[in-house]
């Protein structure tokens, strides 16, 4: 089975563990009939094992619908609240002086050289400070007029380019209140890329922080003609001297008394309609030049419906943690779907997230351990890493230690995969684990990528909490499914959201139908409210990827292929984009080959490569140092980590390991990668090579490693 797969490997003598699984035995027995009756989890295994979506009509193409909106899908949140601005208002009133959004004050900067001569900022941070509800929607008001003072006007584009912080919030909310169209830009993309969404939306304003002024817009300024203004969200920058003639810098607090004190008796003409657009996202995609996809108030307010229904009890005792970018169509659904159900968000970053973060100064305490978060949003490449962080820390515990958490954590395997609950364990055994992101989490979201069974098992048995698993684009505004909290399987991603329908389309190319035993299969089709108005200025992309049917319901065409199960979850098996068809006419999904190979210990990441004219796969994996280095140390290898890298015989190594896992994959002998390169540098969204989902940009990988494709391919390199 697959339980069986993903259990950890211990070394107990045989006879002990026999008297181990025995006592393991009794004790199951004996707290079976009391946990039966107290706690509640006999309605979860029967939940779980119900239909959750249902197909609307008997025909092969018809939609699947979630069994809570078979008659009619949902679109709004509360009554009457058809924009973004009507439900802060509604929230507002509810939630008057509950706290809103939280911000850690910093008490110190310092610079921590390292052994190899770098040098590290490190902060020590204090507590966090708490804006209400009513002094959120203030704050918002004053810039929203500041900004019209300005010259903004309604249905005319503003760009915020921002890490994601309190401020960004309250400028996407008085933006939503005033009818601006919000561009938004991810602080890592690179300077072409932000020249050409910058350009393409002619905004004249942005809104940014001192540090993303005076590294990415100084260098690029120049070559946006029309911008009129810089908005600082952080105070006064200290150089204002290099800028263009022509740009101002104001700070957000400035255009916020700007506003305090503007005239605004004509205000009332500027509120938006559900179908003005409220967001201009621009996706960092994988391929090509960012797209910016139009996003309406009802695509957001529908999206966020749905998404809203999958969380039970979410309400004011809900604590959130934001860091991931608000530029990504994920992190911006969690929090509006927080803001509108009285929960307070807390803001963080990847630097900062854990006591062990690379910005946070030994000894002092990471937002997670401070904020003690209920609900967390992750991409899959996060969790990979604390995953791979705990397993490493559990192989360096003593036998003793070691043994027992590889006892318990297969036993909790074992229970979970029928349903139950291993209150015993959790407390002693695993709550130091749970510690690492608060103790107190309840419900993990998960999006942006695959996320792969042995660490969402990990997640579930270490963090003793469901994993969300979600699937949604920035065409479908972040919506399409999410698994439900008592569905413990693997590898799904849930059934289709209340507010839309989800129908699978033949892709005959890949051998995939609708009509297809046991379970149809196709390319994914999501129709509902939360499918987005399309892509700016860019028809002809629009055409290809929406479609509209007889009865004016919008469809994307996500490129993704699925298949439907029997209780109505969706699981992702392929990709289009990811098909390459072999010379000798047999077809690799690069993804699948990746997901197969990418939780090794040894990797970090790794792209798969292949082409049509040649008969094989090759790779390039960012290699674990720790683990690489204990590797080139077992097969006497000395040197640099370069060198280490570069070394024919240590790629040799790597491919026999990755060769072992992709047979116990179950890879076809086609589909395992026959040589690689190792790559000392990892790839991270700052290097343009993945998104900041870090999802692959398979474009910019070829053509970074192109000389080293051509080598392992054989071709003549000059």
């Amino acid at each position: 089975s697959q339980a069986a797969k993903m259990k950890l490997k211990h070394n107990i003598n045989p006879v002990l563990l026999q008297f181990i699984n025995f006592m393991i035995f009794v004790y199951t027995f004996v707290t079976y009939i009391p946990w039966y009756i107290f706690s509640g989890s006999r309605q979860a295994i029967a939940k779980a094992k119900q239909v959750k979506a249902k197909p609307v009509n008997n025909k092969p193409w018809g939609a699947y619908r979630s069994v809570n909106s078979l008659h009619c899908l949902a679109s709004v949140l509360y009554p009457g609240c058809d924009t973004l601005d009507k439900v802060f208002k509604y929230a507002k009133t509810k939630f008057k002086d509950k706290k809103l959004l939280g911000t850690r004050e910093i008490l110190k900067e310092e610079d921590e050289i390292q052994p190899s001569g770098k040098v590290f900022k490190k902060v020590i941070l204090g507590k966090y400070t708490w804006l209400s509800y009513e002094d959120v929607y203030v704050k918002a008001v004053n810039f929203g007029n500041g900004l019209a003072v300005l010259g903004q006007q309604p249905k005319t584009n503003i760009a915020i380019f921002c890490e994601t912080r309190a401020e960004w919030m309250i400028a996407a909310q008085a933006c939503f209140m005033c009818n601006y169209q919000l561009v938004t830009l991810y602080a890592t993309l690179g300077g072409p890329a932000i020249v050409h969404g910058l350009n393409e939306t002619e905004v004249t304003t942005i809104i940014t922080s001192k540090e993303l002024m005076q590294t990415k817009l100084k260098e690029i300024v120049s070559q946006v003609p029309l911008l009129r203004h810089i908005i600082t969200v952080d105070g006064k920058p200290t150089t204002w001297s290099e800028f263009p003639k022509g740009v101002i810098v104001h700070t957000m607090a400035s255009v916020q008394a700007m506003g305090a004190k503007a005239d605004t008796g004509n205000k009332q003409q500027a509120r938006p309609v559900p179908s003005d657009i409220a967001v201009i996202m621009y996706t960092s995609g994988s391929t090509g030049v960012p797209k910016g996809v139009m996003i309406s108030h009802c695509n957001i307010i529908a999206g966020i419906t749905g998404m809203a229904e999958r969380i039970p009890n979410l309400g004011e005792k809900d604590i959130y943690i934001g860091y991931l970018p608000l530029a990504h169509v994920l992190e911006l659904s969690a929090e509006l779907v927080c803001l509108s159900h009285g929960c307070r968000i807390g803001y963080s970053s990847p630097q900062t997230l854990a006591d062990q973060s690379s910005k946070i100064k030994k000894g002092s305490k990471g937002d997670v351990t401070t904020l003690k978060p209920t609900l967390m949003a992750a991409v899959p490449e996060i969790m990979d890493r604390i995953y791979k962080n705990v397993m490493n820390k559990v192989n360096e515990m003593t036998s003793f230690q070691r043994n027992l958490f590889i006892l318990a954590y297969n036993y909790k395997m074992e229970q979970i995969s029928k349903g139950y609950t291993t209150p015993l364990c959790d407390s002693l055994i695993f709550r130091k684990v749970r510690m690492l992101l608060g103790g107190k989490i309840r419900i993990l979201l998960c999006g942006g990528a695959p996320l792969s069974a042995a660490t969402q098992r990990f997640m579930n048995i270490c963090f003793c909490c469901p994993v969300g698993q979600g699937y949604g684009l920035t065409e479908s505004a972040g919506a399409g499914t999410i698994t439900e909290v008592w569905d413990y399987t693997t590898g799904r991603v849930g059934a289709p959201l209340v507010c839309c329908e989800i129908k699978l389309m033949n892709w005959e190319e890949g051998g995939y139908y609708n009509t297809d035993k046991p379970y149809p299969r196709g390319e994914i089709l999501i129709g509902g409210q939360n499918v987005t108005v399309g892509y700016y200025k860019n028809e002809a992309r629009t055409k290809k990827d929406f479609t509209v049917d007889e009865k004016g319901q919008r469809w994307l065409h996500t490129g993704d292929i699925g298949e439907f199960q029997q209780d109505g979850c969706l699981k992702i098996i392929d990709r289009k984009k990811d098909l390459v068809k072999l010379q000798a006419g047999e077809y690799v999904s690069l993804g699948k080959v990746e997901a197969a190979l990418k939780n090794l210990p040894l990797v970090d990441n790794i792209c798969a490569y292949a082409s049509s004219f040649h008969s094989y796969v090759i790779g390039f994996v960012v290699p674990n140092q720790k683990e690489l280095a204990e590797l080139a140390r077992k097969k006497g290898f000395k040197g640099t980590w370069e060198e280490i890298c570069n070394s024919p015989e240590m790629e040799k190594e790597v491919l026999k390991v990755l060769a072992e896992a992709a047979m116990a994959a179950n890879l076809e002998k086609f589909e395992i990668p026959v040589k690689i390169r190792l790559s000392p540098d990892p790839w991270t969204p700052e290097t343009g090579l993945v998104t900041d989902a870090f999802k692959l940009k398979r474009k910019e990988l070829t053509a970074y490693y192109q000389a080293d494709i051509d080598q392992m391919y054989g071709k003549n390199v000059k």
